[in-house]
């Protein structure tokens, strides 16, 4: 299993409801509790720092964890772009989780103010994708 897809495993299991998960294969195992302290772990864990406030907008964020792209294929034009008016349902970006490719459409008829991500990042579920005004 390549360390993307744990990656998106582990970000799964961090935003669900789940308390503990175990995963065997032939090459490895990987056990996931929320309820057991960390390995290592000696004394608390320092305060992450304070991301900057949103700007004023709307938001789509992302669905699902995974990888973000802007287009369909390496060199090709991105679905949307700053700028652009786009309507309800046209596709905007892909989201790829465990090889499987998702299509995130707009959520209304609007003109993109910025694109949050650049193309090829991992993304949590709920992250911002993209900044809109709707039209």
């Amino acid at each position: 299993m390549p360390n993307q897809e744990i990656f998106a495993l582990i970000d799964r299991f961090e935003y669900s409801s789940l308390r503990s998960m175990k995963l065997s294969t032939q090459a490895f195992t990987l056990e996931l509790n929320r309820d057991a302290p960390a390995a290592g772990a000696a004394g608390p864990v320092p305060e992450p720092a304070e991301q900057p406030a949103p700007a004023e907008g709307s938001y789509l964020t992302a669905p699902l964890v995974g990888t973000f792209y802007t287009a369909s294929a390496p060199g090709q034009a991105p679905f949307a772009s700053v700028g652009d008016c786009v309507k309800k349902g046209q596709t905007v970006c892909l989201i790829e989780a465990m090889k499987m490719m998702s299509e995130i459409p707009a959520p209304c008829d609007c003109v993109i103010e910025e694109v949050c991500k650049a193309d090829g990042v991992l993304v949590a579920f709920d992250e911002p994708l993209f900044r809109y005004r709707p039209c």
